[in-house]
């Protein structure tokens, strides 16, 4: 190849990384420790009308992630315990799903580009209806956009994955 096709093509692949990094979801730079009170650390608070998950440090800061939440209908409230963590989980859609769309797989597997769970998802109490999970569509996270489960960028579910247990306490607020 000549010099000048060289220097051409270098130029264009430099144009399409910072195109990629600018169009690709922050959300390292979207997590930042905000003031939160009433809640102990190691709480799992999530704000749906604010679309925020707050992971509490201490008893007065806590790490903010954004997410998507349940849309109209569909959100809920209330306190649950994490009961199970997966890494890149398989999806069993519920019944509610299943009704919606008859077609839809009865187990979509792990790493599927339509699985909806992401690179891992902590299963919570009360009947393995609700998750936080990561998503194959980042750009769900802001919006109220589930069946009630809470949707993170993956870079964050696995943030958060890291930090918490099981029985972890989540405390859901419309």
């Amino acid at each position: 190849m000549n010099q000048q096709w060289l220097r051409t093509l270098s130029a264009l692949s430099g144009a399409i990384v910072a195109s990629l990094i600018l169009l690709a979801p922050a959300s390292l730079q979207a997590r930042q420790i905000v003031h939160l009170t009433g809640y102990s650390a190691g709480t799992i608070v999530i704000k749906t009308a604010q679309r925020r998950l707050y992971f509490m440090l201490n008893d007065n800061s806590a790490i903010q992630y954004p997410v998507g939440v349940g849309r109209l209908g569909m959100a809920w409230s209330g306190t649950a315990y994490i009961d199970g963590k997966y890494i890149k989980p398989a999806w069993s859609p519920p019944e509610m799903i299943k009704r919606e769309n008859p077609r839809i797989p009865d187990v979509i597997p792990s790493g599927s580009p339509a699985n909806p769970m992401g690179a891992a998802a902590m299963t919570l109490s009360g009947g393995n209806q609700y998750a936080i999970h990561g998503t194959n569509a980042p750009g769900s996270v802001g919006g109220f956009v589930s069946h009630g489960c809470i949707r993170m960028y993956n870079s964050d579910v696995l943030d958060l994955y890291g930090r918490v247990g099981l029985g972890t306490q989540v405390v859901v607020l419309r």
